[in-house]
């Protein structure tokens, strides 16, 4: 049995994650510290899902707490790494910016100082697609510059990156940035925007609607998500193509690689790549729900960016995969697990 160690595997996209590669006969060990940022009741919900799989190690405990994941990688020696531990929200950061220096960079060297000790076959880490920020060149190209980020968590992202490809030109640790492009789903956290509209639907409130609602977003439905990681693993940058999750395509050199030429290390885009206007995106839940939801409009928000648009072409050049789920049938999938399985009053009570 092979191992992969997930970091946040009780957070939205490593739950989702954690559970696929169990059911791919994965043995997962998990490291997640449970904080508050928001209810802990549904992370916890999350990881008794996952202990039904007897394949799972879960450890509690922060990843910048010093040797703590060293001491992981040292006695699993994980063949995968998918580091999805951080401090998430944009706006948040502006607030609270120690929790994503804490989280996002101490955090992150502990892990590429334990990668360079117990090297294994590919580390996979979360960007996000704010590293673009108010880049006005569409679609969002991983050669093109990302150097001007509009929000701390997207400057942690974006050092999250550097810091990569510093260890991987160093150590020869193979390593892919994974920058994610607005991931919803079944299991969402309950600050992402469009969990909040779910709820204001069915409690019949308004919601807040930014920038006059004049925004458009890449939505990417989770199992897109799940789907382009495991592919993606398999396609270590710099390495000889060898099975790993599955069987790697054939690649060639191309000039929209990101590939780095002096380290083994690469950015890949995750996301839908058909941008989605807010409004109707908001629109889908109205249909889902069957009832109306009043806007309040709202100025565009600090940090924020009008829209986000990937260019995948290197993720289905790399795997052979692209995004499916259309936003009409992830948002009727959503709302069927909300109406059906999220307890609101007990998950919703903290947001950050």
């Amino acid at each position: 049995m092979r191992t992969a160690l997930v970091t946040g595997h009780a957070g939205f996209i490593g739950f989702h994650l954690s559970r696929r590669l169990l059911n791919d006969g994965w043995r997962v060990i998990g490291v997640d510290d449970l904080n508050d940022y928001y209810a802990v009741s549904l992370k916890q919900q999350r990881l008794s899902l996952l202990a039904e799989n007897t394949a799972l190690t879960s450890v509690i405990a922060p990843i910048q707490q010093e040797q703590q994941l060293y001491h992981l990688f040292e006695e699993h020696r994980p063949e995968i790494v998918f580091h999805l531990a951080a401090q998430a929200g944009v706006r948040h950061s502006i607030t609270n910016p120690r929790s994503y220096f804490q989280s996002n960079l101490q955090g992150t060297f502990e892990l590429l100082e334990a990668a360079r000790a117990f090297p294994p076959q590919h580390l996979l880490m979360a960007s996000s697609s704010s590293v673009y920020g108010s880049s006005d060149r569409f679609p969002y190209g991983e050669t093109q510059r990302s150097d001007a980020p509009l929000s701390f968590y997207a400057a942690t992202k974006k050092s999250s990156e550097l810091m990569a490809h510093s260890y991987a030109h160093l150590y020869g640790t193979p390593i892919t940035m994974m920058r994610f492009f607005t991931v919803y789903g079944p299991w969402g956290r309950p600050d992402m925007a469009y969990m909040k509209f779910i709820k204001a639907a069915l409690a019949g409130d308004g919601i807040d609607v930014y920038n006059n609602g004049q925004m458009k977003r890449d939505f990417t439905f989770i199992d897109d998500v799940v789907e382009a990681m495991i592919r993606l693993a398999a396609v270590a940058p710099g390495a000889p193509a060898e099975p790993a999750l599955a069987s790697p395509p054939t690649t060639a050199a191309s000039s929209i690689d990101s590939l780095s030429p002096i380290a083994p290390h690469r950015v890949v885009n995750i996301g839908n790549s058909r941008p989605v206007e807010l409004m109707g995106f908001i629109a889908s839940i109205e249909t889902a729900i069957g009832r109306p939801i009043r806007r309040n409009f709202q100025p565009m928000a600090q940090g924020d960016v009008q829209m986000t648009w990937a260019d995948t072409a290197l993720l289905q050049h790399l795997t052979g995969f692209r995004p499916q789920v259309s936003v009409q049938d992830g948002v009727a999938a959503l709302v069927a697990w909300y109406l059906q399985d999220f307890s609101e009053h007990e998950v919703l009570s903290r947001t950050g």
